[in-house]
């Protein structure tokens, strides 16, 4: 089925419970998550052989997060250890018309201070078939910048097909230095991954007739949205989720992909929502499985999309399903009835 290999930062997740507020708050609940470890995790759970690579300190937290890891399944050999401190975000998890809030707490984490010495990216990336990163690695700064380089280089020389989740975030870097450090690592990719506004905030490519707030997407603008980013930097595939979002838990969800010069578009769902971070990983972590599959192109975003929808009714970064849940789901057992 081949190997899958994913590279960057996990940090601590603190969230309230009960839909509380932060103010609300007396105590949070604990878990580990990152966008390339949440692929990583969903992988695994889809039976791919899959290898999360980062840097963690070297202290109580670190071995929980490698304890945490390894439970799913996913190779943990080459993750190292240095000083520092794991990151923390914190998240306030929104209901109706209240939308979620995350805080971050990740400033001079050990991922953060890595040097490129730190991985070995010869022996890392030998016998892997596919490699995965997101625009958050290289947002932590100019060292994460040259890692990505030369991880990126390495499985390029490698014949490693490399994919990339834009996943702009405004907290981490201006949109200006986003534009001018992925439009350079973009050589190196073949598969793109994106959200609704991501290729607008990274390289100004807006979809037509689309409002992101009033949550009216037009899927001949997104079209259009994966043609220009293919032209522009030679990609072999573009898939961007699609989300309309009519309450803070109740979504509209679907995805497009272009394929060569093939565009098709999923189904869409409409879920009520426990937990909607990491559905973007699990989108991304769905479409990597289907490409690793052969699927074809429609088979290929409607597995995705239903992932990434079922994704959103567990709590937690990572995404707990099956293949043949996902499966059920596409061939429409999607009503919610119990299954005795």
């Amino acid at each position: 089925m081949g190997r899958v290999v994913t590279f960057g930062e996990i940090m601590m997740r603190l969230s309230t419970p009960d839909h509380l507020r932060f103010c609300q708050a007396n105590r949070f609940d604990v878990s580990y998550a990152g966008a390339e470890a949440n692929v990583a995790v969903s992988l695994s759970n889809f039976q791919v052989d899959s290898c999360f690579v980062t840097k963690l300190p070297q202290n109580d937290f670190g071995r929980s997060v490698l304890s945490y890891i390894r439970q799913y399944g996913v190779d943990t050999k080459y993750i190292t250890f240095g000083e520092g401190r794991l990151g923390i975000y914190f998240i306030e998890v929104g209901h109706s018309q209240r939308p979620s809030k995350v805080i971050y707490d990740r400033s001079h984490s050990t991922f953060a201070r890595s040097d490129i010495s730190d991985f070995n990216w010869e022996e890392i990336l030998s016998g892997v078939d596919w490699f995965h990163f997101t625009g958050i690695t290289p947002a932590l700064g100019d060292n994460l910048v040259e890692i990505c380089h030369k991880a990126l280089s390495t499985a390029k020389q490698k014949g490693v097909t490399v994919s990339c989740d834009l996943n702009y975030r405004a907290k981490l870097w201006s949109e200006e230095k986003a534009r001018f450090v992925m439009t350079d690592l973009m050589s190196y990719v073949d598969v793109l991954f994106a959200n609704e506004e991501d290729a607008e905030r990274v390289f100004g490519i807006k979809a037509d007739d689309s409002n992101v707030v009033e949550g009216r997407l037009s899927l001949k603008g997104y079209e259009q949205v994966c043609r220009k980013l293919k032209e522009r930097f030679d990609f072999q595939s573009v898939a961007i989720s699609l989300r309309e979002s009519k309450f803070a838990n109740i979504n509209g969800w679907s995805g497009v992909l272009l394929h060569g010069n093939e565009f098709v578009n999923a189904r869409q769902y409409t879920v009520h929502i426990v937990d909607r971070v990491g559905a973007g990983d699990s989108f991304a972590a769905g479409l990597i499985y289907a490409f690793l599959q052969d699927m074809s192109p429609q088979d290929s975003i409607e597995f995705a999309t239903a992932a990434s929808c079922l994704k959103h009714t567990i709590m937690g970064d990572f995404n707990h399903i099956t293949v043949q849940e996902v499966k059920r789901l596409v061939q429409g057992e999607g009503s919610g009835r119990v299954v005795r």
